[in-house]
């Protein structure tokens, strides 16, 4: 599942674009320990339940499930481990300000494999009420609809 850019994504939120109005997008690095990156590398990274918290002008991905890695030895990691994320000071600062002035959220919408690197795109994330959340299922009835008509 790798493109032409050298980028091989493990895994996606799609939840969160159910749940939430997503702006903002930025892509950020991520601090693991020695097992992690062999288990990203097996697609062994669920981010379905994961957010964002800033605290000490640092920014941590929070429930971020990264399994343990079998064929390491004792040294493993713990899968759910708050993980700090790779972000310059500005950006954070902004994050922050975006988060208490105008009641966002951050949530991790995907990780990817970038030159061997991995990366994690965040969004500031708006929840959706139920009838938004309607909607969207209907578009999606309706868009899978159209689809099969054009197929015949």
């Amino acid at each position: 599942m790798e493109n032409s850019n050298g980028i091989k994504i493990v895994s996606n939120n799609r939840k969160a674009h159910f749940n939430y109005f997503l702006s903002d997008f930025l892509e950020c690095g991520v601090e693991l320990k020695g097992s992690e990156i062999k288990s990203i590398r097996n697609n062994k990274v669920n981010i379905d339940d994961a957010y964002v918290i800033i605290r000490n002008n640092e920014a941590f991905v929070i429930n971020m499930n990264i399994a343990i890695y079998e064929k390491s030895s004792v040294f493993n990691h713990d899968p759910l481990r708050n993980r700090r994320l790779l972000l310059h000071k500005k950006e954070i600062l902004k994050l922050r300000n975006r988060i208490e002035r105008d009641g966002y959220t951050i949530v991790p919408t995907k990780v990817y494999l970038k030159k061997g690197k991995c990366k994690i795109e965040i969004a500031l994330a708006k929840g959706k009420k139920l009838y938004d959340k309607r909607e969207t299922i209907k578009k999606r009835d309706i868009d899978r609809n159209i689809a099969k008509a054009l197929k015949r």
